[in-house]
């Protein structure tokens, strides 16, 4: 009868501690991968868009591939009208959105696209707005329970024409798709503003129904708006801001060097998106130029001058309406002002 071998103490010791060790690895580097998903409600071809799939990889590549960005462009995961609403509820956890969807939610932020006449490229402004954010309280911004990943904005919204406008009178009874909040702007200008969804803009500019829009120039090559209106008119109207945000409680779940990571690519983010739309509106401008006719008219130093007088009220009076809420709205454009100024020095 042969010997069986056995174990000694030692031995058994030594295989058990070599299955902890093993456990407790295995434990470990799953718990140090992270994984997020990020929501937009438009197209992955847009410019927020484009940012988001940057910003994703960037983080993957700087934390080493321990963080996963799962992205939902296109309203797939959540739509503008319940995107922080999902995020708060986990549905996702970053949304990105333009906050003008929720005037009474963010109704100090949205002044910094809202206030017209102010010129200024979409790098500037994105700048201004992510530094806003980081000096002005949450509470006060509407985002007391959101962590902002970073923030950035359109270019002003310009009026695109099929007929040339280069007055308050060739404005006048003409019919222009616009976003909510230049609604106003464009009555007091002397034209009949229409509201519909981006989605049937482009319907409804081919079919007549419509005789031009406001909006940021990107458009005329991205949504091929160039085919149909043949002006665009250049001076500034409203803007659109965009917040990337994360639930207080999903970003304190955050490892801290991840949340690092996230921290500095905010400011970085914001100059991209605005760097990005900027050179691709010159892109835009130069292939409806070339490919459709597109012109852009200048207003005389006098005309300009009866846009801005026609649009101060407006101003003003969106500026005293945050103010009675309570918020800092004068000292939140005063800041806003000396932003911009700072960041178009040379």
């Amino acid at each position: 009868m042969k010997n069986k071998s056995k174990s000694t103490p030692l031995a058994e010791k030594l295989v058990a501690g070599a299955v902890l060790m093993g456990a407790f690895f295995s434990a470990n580097a799953q718990a140090s991968e992270v994984r997020l998903n990020y929501a937009f409600f438009a197209p992955a071809q847009t410019f927020p868009a484009v940012q988001m799939e940057h910003w994703a990889e960037e983080l993957h590549r700087r934390t080493d591939g321990r963080v996963t960005v799962n992205t939902f462009p296109g309203g797939t995961l959540l739509t503008a009208g319940n995107m922080y609403d999902g995020v708060q509820s986990g549905v996702a956890d970053i949304g990105l959105s333009a906050t003008s969807y929720e005037p009474a939610r963010f109704p100090l932020i949205n002044l910094a696209g809202n206030l017209t006449g102010i010129d200024v490229d979409s790098t500037v402004a994105s700048q201004v707005v992510y530094e806003l954010l980081q000096e002005f309280p949450a509470d006060q911004l509407g985002l007391e329970n959101f962590k902002v990943i970073t923030a950035f904005t359109s270019e002003p919204g310009y009026l695109h024409s099929r007929l040339p406008v280069t007055s308050l009178e060739e404005l006048q009874g003409q019919e222009i798709r616009v976003p909510g909040d230049s609604t106003e702007v464009l009555r007091a200008l002397g034209g009949v503003p229409v509201g519909m969804s981006q989605a049937e803009t482009g319907e409804a500019l081919q079919a007549g129904v419509v005789d031009g829009y406001v909006g940021s120039r990107e458009t005329l090559m991205d949504l091929q708006y160039a085919r149909s209106v043949k002006y665009i008119t250049d001076y500034p109207l409203t803007n659109v801001v965009f917040v990337a945000a994360m639930s207080r409680q999903r970003w304190e779940s955050l490892p801290e060097d991840v949340q690092q990571v996230i921290d500095e690519l905010g400011a970085e983010m914001a100059y991209f998106a605005g760097d990005y739309l900027d050179n691709h509106i010159e892109t835009s401008l130069a292939w409806a130029a070339e490919n459709h006719g597109v012109e852009t008219l200048t207003l005389s130093e006098e005309e300009a001058a009866r846009w801005a007088e026609k649009l101060e009220p407006i101003n003003e009076e969106r500026l005293a309406k945050v103010s009675e809420m309570g918020l800092p709205a004068y000292e939140f454009y005063s800041r806003m002002m000396e932003l911009i100024e700072s960041y178009q020095q040379p």
